[in-house]
Parts: C-alpha cells; sequence; structure tokens
C-alpha cells in the first residue's frame, strides 16, 4: 500500500521530507520497512502551500516513481513550505497509474491523501457517490477510492456550512462522518472485506490525520506521530527538536523518517487534530 508523511511547522524544504532523512519519503517509495511488498513505484505528489500567494496547495504529481524524478529532486532542493503533504503510491486494480490518479487530491483550500483501500470498492463505487454535491462531485478526476473518500469528505464539510472557514474541528467532523457513511454503506451492501484508510488532510492552516480498519485483530496499517519544537536537517542527519515555548511542529507519517525519539504509532481507529500552534489532540473514530 501506499506511503506518505505531512508535515506542519516552521517553514521547511521540501527536500526535508522528501530527500534528506535516513528513511525519507523516497526511499519509502522502494524500501518500505512496514509492508511485505516493499515498492511504491506508481507515481508521487507533493501538496505545499504559499501562505501570502494563495490559499490554494500547489500540485506537483507524477506517473514516474519518486526515486527516477529528477524534477522532484530539483524542486525539493529550492521550495519551501510550513505545511506539506507527500505521498509514494502502490497503484490498486480501479486506480491504475495516471496523473490523475496520484495523491494528493486538492479542493479549493484542503488537500488530501490516503493510504489503504475501501473493502470491494467496485461494488460500492456508484452508490458512494449518490447524494453528494456537485462540488464534491465534480471534483472527482481520476477512479480511485481515495478520490471517492475524498468526495465525501468535501461533501460534509459543504452540509455544515464549514468548507469556506476550514479548521482542525470541521476537517475533522467531516472525515469522520465520510468515514461513517463509508461503513454504513458496506454494511447494507454486505461487504466482508476489510477496509483500511489511514487518511491525512489540510486547509493550510492546520491539519488532521487518521488510522483506521475494520478488519479485527489488527491494529491497521502504520501511522506514526512525531512533535517537537523544530524540525531540522544538517549534513544528512534530520531531527525533531525537544519541544519548547513558541510554535511546535508535527510529523505525520506512514514510517518514521529517521531513527530519533519521540516517534509514537498512531493508536488503532483514532483520528489527530493539529492545531496550527503545533498542538495535537487525539480521538477514537467508531468502527
Amino acid at each position: 500500500m501506499c506511503r506518505f508523511t505531512l508535515y506542519l511547522g516552521p517553514s521547511i524544504k521540501l527536500s526535508s521530507l522528501v530527500v534528506e532523512p535516513e528513511h525519507s519519503i523516497i526511499t519509502q517509495s522502494f524500501r518500505s520497512k512496514s509492508q511485505e511488498e516493499p515498492l511504491n513505484g506508481d507515481g508521487f505528489g507533493i501538496a505545499w502551500y504559499a501562505p501570502g500567494v494563495s490559499d490554494t496547495p500547489a500540485l506537483f504529481r507524477s506517473v514516474t516513481p519518486a526515486w527516477n524524478n529528477t524534477n522532484l529532486l530539483d524542486l525539493a532542493r529550492v521550495v519551501q513550505s510550513p505545511v506539506i503533504l507527500a505521498h509514494v503510491r502502490a497503484a490498486t486494480k480501479l486506480g491504475g497509474p495516471s496523473e490523475a490518479n496520484c495523491h494528493p487530491f486538492r479542493s479549493g483550500r484542503y488537500a488530501f491523501m490516503h493510504n489503504g483501500h475501501i473493502g470491494e470498492f467496485a461494488r460500492v463505487r456508484r452508490s458512494l457517490l449518490q447524494g453528494v454535491c456537485d462540488a464534491a462531485f465534480d471534483g472527482i478526476h481520476g477512479s480511485t477510492d481515495s478520490e471517492h473518500l475524498f468526495a465525501l469528505v468535501v461533501d460534509e464539510l459543504h452540509r455544515r456550512g464549514t468548507y469556506e472557514r476550514g479548521g482542525v474541528q470541521a476537517m475533522a467532523e467531516a472525515l469522520a462522518a465520510a468515514i461513517a457513511r463509508v461503513q454504513e454503506l458496506l454494511r447494507i451492501v454486505g461487504v466482508q472485506e476489510p477496509s483500511f484508510l489511514n487518511v491525512a488532510m489540510s486547509d493550510g492552516q492546520e491539519a488532521v490525520a487518521c488510522r483506521f480498519t475494520t478488519l479485527a485483530d489488527y491494529d491497521g496499517e502504520s501511522l506514526w506521530l512525531h512533535t517537537g519544537r523544530l524540525y531540522v536537517c544538517v549534513n544528512g542527519q534530520c531531527r525533531m527538536l525537544s519541544p519548547d515555548r513558541g510554535r511546535g511542529c508535527v510529523l505525520v507519517s506512514s514510517e518514521p523518517l529517521s531513527d530519533d525519539d519521540g516517534w509514537d504509532a498512531i493508536p488503532r481507529n483514532h483520528l489527530v487534530g493539529i492545531a496550527a500552534d503545533g498542538s495535537t489532540t487525539q480521538r477514537p473514530l467508531a468502527c
């Protein structure tokens, strides 16, 4: 399955996530440690925000493997941002290699990425979209279950009247409601295959992430949380400085980027809220 990393904090170069760490997102694209299949070479994507320039995140996505894209390496060397979402992809049957199927996905100020799958997605794909608003439906450009899940989140934001406002609470409520809608539909249809819904999402100011599965007696796909005062990379060594007063920073990653202390596994079926000051909260999601 796919691998991803989200960063929120003081501006850093894209290379601090993509290239420099010992277990960077590029390394995870060809040598994942937490999966039987170590390759995630069916494309990649980066979303980043430029405060003061635009509320809408920039996207760079490609169907080429992350480890073999020189444009990615050159971009990562010079671009800085306070909010970054990076994803490397392992394609599913219904979501073959195409740029439209590469994460992150974007809607207005929101960027969204997913690791996992909706159980028997082919059986429920059409039903998932019944009743969603035009804005959510029109935002689907590919064929992945991930983008359909994002459409449900966008629909929930519009239903609640919070799409324009954003914020960690609005995103958390919309993501939890979207996952509940997926579960209810799967129960109605009688789907037995488990779902794995690890998600990271941001509005450019705050963010949410979740680790979720319907499979009993399994914690789900790996997802880690790292918080501190400042994340730094010096001479190829990347680490999180100890928490301190002032604005903090947060990393959420499918696999730890480095061996420094402080990486904590997000519990099974929990949602993490990340505020603009780097503080985090966790709450359970019903299965």
